[in-house]
């Protein structure tokens, strides 16, 4: 018997794609949203009516679509040392230098081993997260407001 979540689920999926694809502008990436925001919640909240589970889930969705679009959208602290040409290769040099030397400068010794473990190292936020035995949520906050600093630094510099 399905529970009142996977029931609302199956019911309203097309309002939500609708809601998840407003908001993405792809199909696909719709519904692999859809696919993670039904992943939060299954077997997490037990809501108490048909209603709740309906609000929870478009919540969720659009939640997680905004998230999804505002990641893809953030550019990498390191988006600007890609080689565009022979000729940059001084101005990338400058900037990578810039960027060391803000890091240093601008963040605590928390987000500067993040930022280093996660955008250098490529190790996974919850890896870094046992390392530095905190709940991945902490770590990706942390590794938000590092490189909201870092972007506020390097615009004003401009």
């Amino acid at each position: 018997m399905p529970d009142l979540l996977t029931e609302a689920f199956v019911r309203i999926k097309e309002r939500l794609m609708g809601r998840a694809d407003k908001v993405l502008r792809n199909g696909t990436e719709a519904e692999d949203i859809l696919q993670e925001a039904f992943l939060r919640l299954w077997g997490r909240y037990s809501p108490g009516s048909a209603k709740e589970a309906e609000a929870l889930l478009s919540k969720v969705v659009k939640n997680v679509s905004l998230n999804a679009r505002r990641r893809k959208r953030s550019v990498p602290i390191h988006g600007d040392l890609q080689e565009d040409g022979p000729g940059n290769a001084a101005e990338r040099e400058s900037r990578f230098l810039w960027l060391e030397n803000a890091i240093d400068s601008e963040l605590n010794e928390t987000q500067k081993y993040i930022i280093r473990r996660h955008e250098y190292e490529s190790a996974p936020l919850n890896e870094i997260a046992e390392e530095l035995k905190m709940q991945p949520p902490a770590v990706r906050m942390q590794l938000s407001r590092a490189r909201k600093l870092l972007r506020e630094k390097y615009h004003e510099q401009d």
